[in-house]
């Protein structure tokens, strides 16, 4: 049996638990020399843990993957985010302190499988919990190998086992089975809406990330430019595997077609002929209107080809114009492509931008130099990142501002989670005063 990967649900959960009562007793200080031993044993190998992942979920990129795993390993905040509230009077004093809530079950998505879990481990551990991870069965090897060196990592530093621990195997009754279980504390879900259900339901303290249909808004008033190259960043970034990741945008009328011409200078195959287009919702949407889950993930050369179109050079994104409410708009689709839409004016790009984003307030972005607009889409999509002039992957950190998460909490309400969402905030009192003001 490999370091923390265990056959059964029991099994898991009672290890981990004997795992949680021993770190119970280690200090502040300890829980970050754990956080910074399995940094220094992840950094060597990001190279490979990204060709692993691409090998066994045949999505993404390896160089893309490869950012997103230092991402998680050099950003996500440790024990610096469990910060401590006080208030004193002429009675005593009134302390807030936040502490763990005992055994985690993480359940992992395979958009962003070693990132998320990397970052989930780093602020759970931090907020004091043990966990078991949940990985998604297409990334199933790589979880397993990363839970694995992460024991080995924390075994060698302070000589606790199974700190960290996953399952051999990846199985719904499995996951459904650990959420439920009496002596697990916390329930984290990262994912789409497959399983967010049962992880509401499951008696627990939950934190859940869920669906999410990340829309840009363009305004007259944008550097056109800097929006149409950002966008395109983002956009086809890990070929738009991120949840982040813009998945259309909306294009006020004044610079829609200035936004097309500035877009056309990167790596993108711009579709305008009407059987094109066909040709790509015909193979990216099933006939039964659903996704074609075979090409998520996949690189946009190889979706081209997939739909008879030949292209022969190297393409990250492809784009087209479309209505608000295509298919192709309002569902989320893991692929690089990116559907435009143009309104008459902000007001009207404002109102399309909530349509397309359809209330789930996790991820938006727009580009405009007005404040007055800005501060205005800010406050009605109430999304829970909302990123300003930027690529969307700044909002999870890639711009060296803030603290990076792989679990945007939209559906609960945490909204970018780090260590201090993973713990209970308790309170506590020392009466007959203390207080030296």
């Amino acid at each position: 049996m490999k370091s923390g990967i265990y056959e059964s649900v029991c099994d898991a959960v009672f290890v981990s638990k004997k795992a949680f009562e021993r770190y119970t007793e280690f200090t502040l200080n300890e829980r970050q020399e754990i956080i910074e031993a399995i940094k220094k044993a992840l950094r060597p190998l990001v190279n490979d843990l990204a060709r692993i992942t691409v090998a066994e979920t045949s999505m993404g990129n390896i160089n893309d993957k490869a950012k997103k795993i230092s991402l998680a390993i050099d950003k996500t905040p440790g024990i610096e985010n469990l910060t401590t509230e006080v208030s004193t009077g002429d009675h005593g004093m009134t302390l807030y302190e936040i502490s763990p809530y005992g055994v985690t079950c993480a359940v992992q998505p395979c958009t962003n499988p070693c990132a998320t879990l990397i970052n989930n481990t780093i602020a759970l551990l931090s907020a004091g919990n043990s966990v078991i991870h949940c990985p998604h069965p297409r990334a199933m090897k790589v979880s397993q190998l990363v839970t694995e060196l992460i024991n080995k990592a924390i075994l060698e530093v302070c000589g606790i086992h199974n700190l960290v621990v996953t399952l051999d195997e990846s199985l719904i009754k499995y996951t459904q089975e650990l959420m439920s279980h009496p002596d697990v504390d916390l329930v984290v879900f990262t994912g789409g809406s497959t399983g967010l259900q049962k992880a509401l339901s499951s008696q627990k303290k939950v934190i859940a990330a869920g669906p999410a249909n990340p829309v840009a808004i363009v305004d007259e008033t944008a550097d056109i430019r800097k929006a149409a190259n950002d966008i395109f960043l983002g956009a086809s970034f890990d070929n738009n595997l991120m949840c982040t990741s813009e998945k259309s945008v909306v294009l006020v009328e004044d610079i829609a077609d200035k936004f097309v011409e500035e877009i056309k200078r990167n790596e993108v195959y711009f579709i305008t002929s009407k059987i094109e287009k066909e040709k790509l919702l015909n193979t990216i949407i099933t006939e039964e209107g659903n996704i074609n889950k075979k090409l998520e993930g996949k690189d946009a050369n190889l979706i081209l080809h997939k739909s008879g179109i030949k292209v022969d050079e190297t393409i990250k994104l492809i784009v087209f114009e479309d209505s608000s409410y295509s298919d192709v708009v309002v569902k989320e689709i893991f692929m690089p492509i990116l559907p435009i839409v143009r309104a008459k004016n902000f007001d009207e790009a404002l109102e399309t931008a909530m349509e397309i984003e359809q209330g789930f307030k996790h991820t938006s972005s727009m580009f405009s130099g007005s404040i007055e607009h800005l501060n205005r889409a800010a406050k009605k999509m109430q999304t829970s990142i909302f990123v300003k002039n930027g690529p969307s992957y700044f909002g999870i950190g890639f711009d060296e501002e803030g603290d990076t998460t792989f679990t945007i909490a939209n559906v609960t309400g945490e909204g970018s989670t780090t260590s201090k969402n993973f713990g209970r905030k308790r309170r506590c009192i020392l009466t007959t005063g203390f207080s030296i003001r």
